[in-house]
């Protein structure tokens, strides 16, 4: 890559996550890293910017405009590394992916859209991957706990020669909410799918992210949409609202690696209630509201009334309010010896606001400044990556360094 005027260009300054990703950058970057904030209205983003650390003050503007592609190429090629909050994604997220992929710029984004995600694949992996540029998606809340915490349970198993992972099942326990932009990215590919019968099949594909879908193994678990008794935690376990796309990033990283978690990997995501009666009830409140939530949704005269309800994009919640959520990921495997390994990945702070700003610019930090020790999969140059397999361990120590549990072994 050859010199940029930035190192970090964080897109989408003004909205609610991009105010906090900001602040985490302004307070933790290393002297001396040239970041700038880039928007569409220059007022609003110099009013972001006064209220920012002092380490800020200084931080050029750019302007940019997601309907203004030769604005979105101008600022690829004056970075190395963007960062983008500007969602839904579908909607305004695949120019910004475009522009990236030909500048051979780095790329970091939030997105939970499968669809996106498949779409940023099948226009951008040749194009990425012939110019280095190394396109992240889902690096904060969606989906870094669940693909490193994969990653590193993998390696442990590995280390210790136990074998490949077989089953495989994370546990999420958390306390915080979606973000409104992450609602409102739900409810834009909620009318994708309702609209169009072979996006329908594309979100509904197991491996649908997959490089090479008829090389990925039989027998993988469907979605869970269960409530059952999990005896390996000895605790009741609901539907997690966000397994259906994390699990598809798991599995992508799976394939990027050559299958390397196993050839009998098995993967699911649930949602970690509690014990006893209470963890039971808890379980079925959860599902139910989970099935009521998106079955509203899809009935035009009640819609109106569940969105009213939800944060809208560029909302949040208070900074005690953030400071008090928290989230903590288990992945736990049989392995292919019998070994019982599990691993962890956990966080204070709301995980789709607090934790979530923390992992992304701490991506975006991996890229910019420690490129050299990311890893990237055997036999690509760049491309549409994962956060397993564009900054794997890196990141790992990163949000270590940033308080983070990052931790695996056996059970």
């Amino acid at each position: 890559m050859t010199e940029r005027e930035h190192d970090i260009v964080l897109f989408g300054a003004t909205g609610f996550v991009g105010r906090l990703t900001a602040e985490h950058l302004a307070k933790f970057a290393p002297k001396g890293t040239r970041i700038a904030l880039a928007g569409r209205d220059r007022g609003r983003v110099e009013a972001v910017r006064r209220e920012l650390p002092r380490a800020a003050a200084d931080w050029p503007v750019v302007i940019a405009d997601s309907s203004n592609p030769a604005s979105l190429r101008a600022m690829a090629e004056s970075t190395r590394v963007v960062i983008t909050t500007v969602g839904p994604y579908a909607k305004y997220g695949l120019p910004l992916v475009d522009a990236c992929a030909t500048a051979g710029t780095d790329y970091v984004d939030l997105t939970g859209e499968v669809l996106f995600v498949r779409e940023s694949i099948d226009q951008f992996q040749e194009e990425a991957n012939r110019t280095g540029a190394r396109i992240v998606h889902s690096c904060g809340f969606d989906s870094v706990p669940s693909d490193l915490g994969v990653l590193v349970l993998a390696e442990a198993a590995r280390a210790d020669d136990a074998g490949e992972l077989g089953d495989t099942t994370l546990h999420m326990a958390m306390k915080g909410g979606a973000s409104g932009g992450t609602i409102a990215s739900a409810i834009n590919q909620l009318d994708e799918i309702r609209a169009d019968k072979t996006k329908r099949k594309v979100a509904t594909d197991k491996f649908s992210l997959s490089p090479d879908r008829a090389a990925e193994p039989s027998g993988e678990w469907r979605d869970s949409v269960a409530v059952r008794h999990s005896p390996e935690i000895d605790a009741w376990t609901a539907p997690f609202v966000m397994a259906t796309f994390n699990t598809r990033v798991v599995r992508r990283s799976n394939a990027l690696l050559g299958h390397a978690y196993g050839k009998s990997f098995r993967y699911r995501e649930v949602q970690r209630t509690g014990k006893g009666i209470g963890g039971r009830l808890a379980a079925v409140a959860l599902a139910g509201g989970l099935g009521i939530g998106f079955g509203a949704l899809n009935l035009k005269p009640i819609r109106p009334l569940v969105e009213r309800v939800v944060p809208s994009p560029g909302e949040g919640p208070d900074e005690k309010a953030r400071a008090a959520g928290w989230f903590k990921a288990e992945v736990r495997s049989t392995t292919s010896t019998g070994a019982a390994y599990r691993s962890i990945v956990a966080a204070q702070g709301d995980p789709g606001y607090a934790a979530t700003a923390v992992m992304l610019g701490e991506s975006a930090l991996s890229l910019a400044l420690q490129r050299d020790e990311c890893p990237l999969p055997t036999g690509l140059n760049g491309g549409v990556l994962t956060p397993a397999t564009a900054l794997g361990n890196v990141l790992a120590d990163r949000l270590r360094a940033r308080g983070f549990t990052v931790e695996a072994g056996a059970a």
